[in-house]
């Protein structure tokens, strides 16, 4: 044999492993356990996903894609909680490190997920959900009578169909958006990130959107029964709804910076509290179409 021959023979031997080497390390590995009522999950990920769905039993099913051998899942079970980490490895970086993370829960048990910039998902869930990241995207959708906490820096929050819900948002420059979210406390804080509320507001609720310098928008129907305190410091304020204002008001509203008035049943009244320092804040009638 040649030393040509010899050589391209090692060659295709180097390409056909380091080949195998990255089917192997991205095949999704699946593990399985066995779990109580009131169960635990925690997810902490540096880089990548993590969906977590109901499962049918008091079972855990994480389904984990590798993206190299630079990172390994670690994995323990601790009474009732499931505890999942993403090891890296010497060398890891945003690509090589990646694990992507689908999984089977329990609906009623405890979710803690953490990425830093991968998309954070929970859907149908009942029980304590927290997610935090930096730059993450954070989904939640179909919750119900649960705690919903959410921390981010910059990534965008969507929360959608939250009914009954404990709601607290923190983010520093990300967007929220909240779409059909009722429970006795709604609460989002941001630092420059915008706000937006679709929806009604609930019943006897307490929901209190605050932005430093970013604008928030609520965008309600008119069969919605709130009281509501709007407030810009050097921000505009809008009101399109028309509402009632209050009698004794316990300081003088500025002009097109203030209002504080009310709207619908007032027994079944929510409080809303807008509040923004440099943002404009705009209260306006949803379309029969939104």
């Amino acid at each position: 044999m040649s030393g040509r021959t010899i050589q391209f023979v090692a060659m295709s031997t180097v390409v056909v492993g380091m080949a195998v080497g990255t089917l192997v390390a991205e095949m999704p590995k699946e593990l399985r356990f066995n779990v109580g009522p009131n169960s635990g999950l925690s997810v902490n990920n540096p880089y990548g996903s993590i969906s977590v769905k109901p499962s049918t039993g008091n079972f855990v099913v994480v389904r984990a894609t590798v993206a190299s051998d630079k990172v390994e899942v670690d994995n323990n079970l601790i009474g009732n909680r499931v505890e999942i980490e993403s090891h890296l490895k010497a060398g890891a970086d945003m690509q090589s490190g990646r694990v992507d993370y689908e999984i089977l829960a329990p609906a009623d048990a405890s979710i803690i997920l953490h990425s830093t910039n991968g998309t954070l998902h929970a859907e149908k869930l009942h029980g304590d959900v927290t997610l935090e990241g930096a730059g993450a995207t954070v989904d939640v959708r179909d919750i119900s009578n649960a705690h919903v906490h959410v921390k981010t820096l910059n990534g965008p929050v969507t929360i959608s169909n939250v009914q009954d819900g404990h709601v607290e948002v923190d983010s520093l420059s990300g967007n929220v958006t909240l779409n059909t979210v009722t429970g006795r406390l709604v609460q989002v804080v941001s630092t420059s990130g915008g706000i937006t509320y679709i929806g009604d507001f609930g019943d006897r609720g307490e929901y209190r959107l605050t932005s430093h310098s970013g604008d928030i928008e609520a965008i309600i129907p008119e069969s919605t029964s709130a009281d509501v305190r709007a407030d810009s410091v050097k921000g505009e304020v809008h009101d399109d709804i028309h509402l009632q204002p209050r009698q004794h008001l316990p300081y003088e509203q500025a002009e097109g910076r203030t209002f504080w008035g009310s709207m619908g049943q007032a027994a079944i009244s929510s409080t809303v509290v807008l509040r923004s320092f440099s943002g404009k804040i705009h209260l306006r009638k949803r379309a029969a179409k939104q």
